[in-house]
């Protein structure tokens, strides 16, 4: 079938939401009448690099999880990628965040599905790569479920062996900026602890600084810790738990679904009441975001890494 045959099965109805890698658009599939989101992905690489896209999106379609979204594979259109995949009412949870950051009881029960989730993946020998609230997508029941694989590698086996660079510089793990020795799904975890303070803080730690700073700090400053007196000793103990900077001494998501915090939290439906929350939210002030652009940029930089290397080498070994 034709790429144009292809999309004519679909209609789109309206724009959900616009990234640094696309535009999603909430569509219907004109023959069964399912709902659908569609991203489509302007092309500026080459065919082998859109067929190994495809390729990642055929192995994504056999994920079997009810903490991951169900992707039903992809097409080329013209100059455009279109991804289609699961819709999910609910929205991000960098849409949900809007309002206000997430009080504990809400992180915490994002945080066991989440590591439901992470646990799933690790078993089937995944990195996601970039966990953020972003990906982060609610279903109108509350289900919480992991997305956009679009930097996630599918690896045959967890050590990775590809010198790439890919993913979001804040939530980035000290391994994966410095990649000295490679890194494997413990990364996942450093980035659920700042997810976390995301959700509590409403951004990510160093959220006020350009995302080519953080890339320097990130690896040689202390680990974020959760502040302030609102929050439990359980809480904090769970943030730590995953920013060790050492991923050897870093807890995986099997060790980390048997936290005290995480054993505590309530029933998923009460996340409806955070979809409620942007609803109520949105009826008085409008659908308009109050995020700033530059710390949704996801960096996809092979040269940028090799020239952050030869900088952070120079500040070592000449300058004061």
């Amino acid at each position: 079938m034709t790429a144009e045959a292809l999309a004519q099965k679909f209609q789109v109805l309206e724009e959900l939401g616009c990234g640094s890698f696309g535009v999603v658009y909430k569509a219907i599939e004109k023959a069964s009448g399912t709902i659908v989101a569609i991203k489509q992905i302007d092309l500026e690489s080459s065919e082998d690099d859109i067929h190994e896209i495809q390729q990642e999106i055929s192995v994504l379609s056999t994920c079997a999880s009810p903490w991951v979204t169900q992707y039903y594979g992809s097409f080329v259109k013209g100059y455009k990628l279109w991804i289609v995949m699961e819709y999910l009412a609910g929205g991000s949870c960098l849409d949900l965040l809007k309002p206000g950051p997430f009080n504990e009881a809400y992180i915490a029960i994002l945080m066991r599905e989440l590591l439901l989730g992470l646990d799933y993946l690790h078993s089937e020998g995944k990195i996601h790569r970039d966990i953020k609230a972003a990906n982060v997508l609610l279903s109108g029941n509350g289900q919480v479920k992991l997305a956009d694989f679009g930097v996630a590698a599918q690896l045959t086996h967890i050590k990775s062996q590809r010198n790439t660079f890919v993913g979001t510089p804040y939530w980035m793990a000290p391994e994966v900026i410095s990649q000295e020795t490679g890194y494997d799904y413990k990364a996942d975890v450093w980035s659920l602890g700042i997810t976390a303070i995301e959700m509590a803080m409403g951004e990510p730690p160093k959220g006020n600084i350009h995302p080519m700073k953080v890339l320097f700090q990130i690896p040689k400053d202390p680990p974020p810790t959760l502040e302030g007196s609102q929050w439990s000793r359980e809480f904090k103990d769970f943030v730590t738990r995953c920013l060790v900077k050492d991923p050897s001494r870093r807890a995986n998501a099997k060790d980390l679904l048997r936290h005290r915090f995480i054993r505590n939290a309530g029933r998923v439906e009460a996340l409806q009441e955070l979809i409620e929350r942007r609803q109520d939210w949105e009826a008085q002030v409008g659908p308009r975001t109050n995020h700033r652009r530059v710390y949704e940029e996801t960096l996809l930089v092979d040269l940028w890494f090799l020239f952050l290397h030869e900088l952070m080498w120079m500040q070592e070994n000449y300058l004061p």
